[in-house]
């Protein structure tokens, strides 16, 4: 009787973008996914806004000056980069790199135009992935039972919403997140099919040669 072993291929990481509108369950399924998922770990964004209470540097953002993001924007060490409300938020590019060469996954929260950039210069390792509401209704009262928007607010992320939603054909891979257990499974398997991709295998050449050899 043959003794079992764990065959460990070696691979390419790959960059898996979750984007949705605001409310739609990204952040918790984006957290259900970490908590799950040590070989996954997610982008680090470096901005110039304002540290906030609680958050901390290096964790929750790399928090740098006007001046040395336009350096980063301008060598090019910036996979995408945006302005939002006069503040600028980017992802290195480095540790992205460094980690799809380690065969480690990276998750990005960005939206469509973060994604399209990305899309521009990694295309082979994006996987893309668009969370969408079960109805307009429950996103609008997700974001009100999140109490942290004023109605107004609440009304200017459902007409963003729209915006945002007619972007959907550009992800490979669209969820319905009417039941949080169900997302959460969807994402795993999407994630696991695209890491057993004969092109992210790396490993696989030598593998089947060093089979055939004994053959």
């Amino acid at each position: 009787m043959s003794k079992k072993s764990h065959i460990n291929i070696a691979r390419r990481g790959l960059l898996l973008v979750l984007s949705s509108p605001s409310g739609a369950g990204k952040t918790t399924l984006s957290r259900k996914l970490l908590e799950a998922d040590a070989s996954i770990s997610m982008s680090i964004s470096v901005t110039t806004r304002a540290q906030r209470p609680g958050e901390e540097d290096g964790r929750d953002y790399h928090f740098i000056t006007k001046e040395t993001f336009a350096q980063l924007r301008d060598a090019g060490e910036l996979l995408e980069y945006a302005e939002v409300f006069g503040n600028f938020y980017g992802t290195p590019r480095k540790p992205v790199e460094q980690a799809l060469q380690a065969g480690k996954d990276v998750l990005f929260d960005i939206d469509w135009q973060g994604t399209q950039q990305l899309a521009q210069v990694m295309e082979d390792d994006l996987v893309r992935v668009f969370i969408l509401p079960p109805s307009s209704e429950m996103l609008r009262e997700r974001l009100i039972n999140r109490q942290q928007d004023s109605m107004s607010v609440v009304a200017k992320r459902m007409a963003e919403a729209s915006s945002e939603i007619s972007h959907w054909a550009e992800y490979e891979y669209v969820i319905i997140n009417d039941d949080l257990t169900t997302a959460s499974q969807a994402i795993t398997a999407i994630l696991t099919a695209e890491r057993l991709k004969r092109k992210r295998r790396t490993g696989l050449t030598a593998f089947v040669r060093e089979l055939l050899s004994g053959l």
